[in-house]
């Protein structure tokens, strides 16, 4: 009798404790997350961005890395391109920011308008609709709403294969990030320099 009752509480401990919630996979499962060089997980979030943030919250950062990326890449071969191949303009040439004040006016409200057409049909498609009691326009993405489609696939490139489709989805995103510093690396070269990334690197044919 005495062994049954000894024993009676500890029964009680381990029969009360409380099952462990389960953790939310990294950035909740989203693309990005794959380490192409020593595979598994990178789970790479030095600065904490991810932490206590609601999955609405982390899709709508996705979409702006997705948005800065997918300019990051155009940009890129932007500097690469134009700096040599400008046949549409008489521009004098040179670095890439130098060209900016060469662009007749008329062009900059063609580019504005351009941008804001993609822009507000881009919010159009993502973000939730004007509250009509607060009249103004909410933050968050659609709950529906996958950050990146936007449903722009003229040439019909994405996968209808969820495998391959991820895949695709990976490196999109990593040529993205790669796009925005490469980006940011030959405006600052060129803002240093004063020259093209081709004359500073000894390809001045380029």
């Amino acid at each position: 009798m005495s062994l049954t009752l000894a024993a009676q509480p500890m029964l009680a401990l381990n029969f009360g404790s409380a099952p462990k919630a389960p953790t939310a996979a990294f950035a909740y499962g989203l693309p990005g997350n794959f380490n192409a060089i020593g595979g598994g997980k990178l789970d790479f979030d030095p600065a904490g961005f991810l932490d206590g943030k609601s999955e609405v919250e982390v899709n709508r950062y996705r979409e702006c890395e997705l948005t800065h990326g997918r300019v990051g890449m155009l940009a890129s071969l932007g500097f690469i391109v134009q700096e040599k191949f400008h046949p549409l303009f008489s521009a004098d040439g040179g670095p890439a920011i130098d060209q900016i004040p060469q662009l007749p006016v008329w062009l900059w409200g063609v580019m504005a308008a351009g941008i804001g057409l993609a822009e507000a049909k881009r919010i159009e498609i993502a973000f939730q609709p004007l509250d009509p009691e607060k009249q103004k326009a909410e933050s968050a993405l659609r709950p529906d709403y996958s950050p990146g489609e936007l449903g722009f696939d003229p040439l019909g490139l994405a996968p209808t294969e969820s495998g391959e489709l991820m895949l695709m989805k990976e490196k999109e995103l990593a040529h993205g990030r790669l796009g925005m510093i490469a980006a940011a690396g030959f405006l600052a070269q060129e803002a240093v320099t004063k020259d093209t990334w081709g004359a500073y690197w000894g390809y001045p044919d380029f």
